[in-house]
C-alpha cells in the first residue's frame, strides 16, 4: 500500500537568479514536497511523533529558500537533502520549486525544477 504526505503550495518570496535585478528585487516561488512514507502507525495511534511534521517541512523550505542562489536547481537540491536527512525513513521524496513570472524574452508564467528519489 502506498502512503504519501504532500506539503504543496508553499509560497515564499526569495532572491534567486543569475540576473542582478533578481537578487535585488526578488520574486515569488512555490515549493511542493511529496513524500512516500509508511504512516500506518500514526494512522492507528493518532501520534504525531510517528509521522512527518508538516511544520518542519515548511521550515526546511523557508530556511533554504532564504539563502540566495543563482540556480533554483541548487536550492531544490538543498531542500531535498535536508528533507531526507531530517526524515530518514522516507521511502521516496520529490521536491519541486516553481519560479513565477521568470524574467525572459517573452511571456512565461512559470518555470520549475524537480528532484525525485
Amino acid at each position: 500500500m502506498t502512503r504519501t504526505i504532500n506539503v504543496e503550495g508553499i509560497k515564499l518570496y526569495a532572491y534567486h537568479g543569475c540576473l542582478p535585478e533578481e537578487t535585488k528585487i526578488g520574486g515569488e516561488y512555490i515549493v511542493n514536497v511529496n513524500m512516500e512514507y509508511d504512516f500506518s502507525e500514526s494512522a492507528k495511534t493518532d501520534d504525531l511523533t510517528q509521522t512527518i511534521d508538516y511544520c518542519t517541512v515548511f521550515e526546511i523550505c523557508k530556511k533554504e529558500m532564504a539563502v540566495p542562489s543563482k540556480l533554483i536547481e541548487h536550492v531544490c537540491q538543498r531542500i531535498y537533502n535536508n528533507v531526507i536527512k531530517t526524515f530518514p525513513n522516507l521511502i521516496k521524496t520529490k521536491v519541486t520549486i516553481i519560479k513565477l513570472l521568470p524574467p525572459m524574452n517573452g511571456p512565461v508564467d512559470k518555470v520549475s525544477v524537480s528532484i525525485e528519489g
